[in-house]
């Protein structure tokens, strides 16, 4: 009896850990502008002092965490930002419209902040095109890349880039032609991403304006 008692008390403290690292790491994507779930669950651990913990949250529910943060001590100015980003993504997606621009991440679900990159996916089947229109269109940039995972276990250096429009950091992943058709797994989810084209990203804009 005494022993199921002591494991219920440490299963119920193994919760009580997961939902506080789940809260501090949602705290610090929204307070200090941490963009990568991983990074944020092990600072958390820091900060609470639980550095060597195997107990850490999954994604999902520092994604959740940080909603209801977002909720309850952002609602007087997150609605706003992630209007302006959603707009200026619709403005950034028309002037790469050939590369067919695909909107994904925080912006699309709703979570984004001060702190947040408009994320695009860009479709070619080579990358210099894109460099040419950069510098024909006299827009700065720096060169980049992202590692993804994609729905068949494989994981993927992207080729990338870094700008800024207007006063928003914009980060385009450039997939070839094919890529279309399959869309990375989401870090909160699993789940293949949500791509919203143009035409989605302007129904978003009205529904939520």
């Amino acid at each position: 009896m005494e022993s199921k008692k002591t494991q219920r008390s440490a299963s119920t403290k193994d919760i009580r850990m997961r939902h506080q690292l789940a809260q501090e790491a949602a705290r610090l994507i929204a307070e200090e502008g941490i963009k990568d779930f991983h990074t944020a669950k092990q600072k958390a651990a820091l900060r609470l002092h639980a550095p060597q913990t195997h107990n850490l949250p999954r994604n999902d529910e520092v994604q959740a965490a940080l909603n209801e943060y977002q909720r309850i001590f952002k609602a007087d100015t997150q609605p706003q930002h992630l209007r302006r980003l959603r707009q200026i993504s619709r403005q950034t997606m028309t002037v790469f419209e050939s590369f067919e621009p695909r909107l994904v991440g925080a912006v699309v679900d709703g979570s984004a902040n001060e702190y947040s990159d408009i994320i695009l996916h860009l479709f070619s089947d080579s990358q210099e095109e894109l460099s040419l229109f950069l510098i024909n269109q006299n827009i700065p940039f720096e060169h980049c890349s992202q590692r993804v995972n994609m729905p068949n276990g494989e994981s993927i250096e992207v080729p990338g880039y870094r700008l800024v429009m207007d006063d928003a950091p914009v980060l385009l992943l450039v997939f070839n032609r094919n890529g279309l058709r399959h869309a990375p797994r989401c870090p909160a989810t699993g789940k293949p991403m949500q791509r919203f084209s143009l035409n989605k990203v302007e129904e978003l804009i009205l529904l939520t304006s």
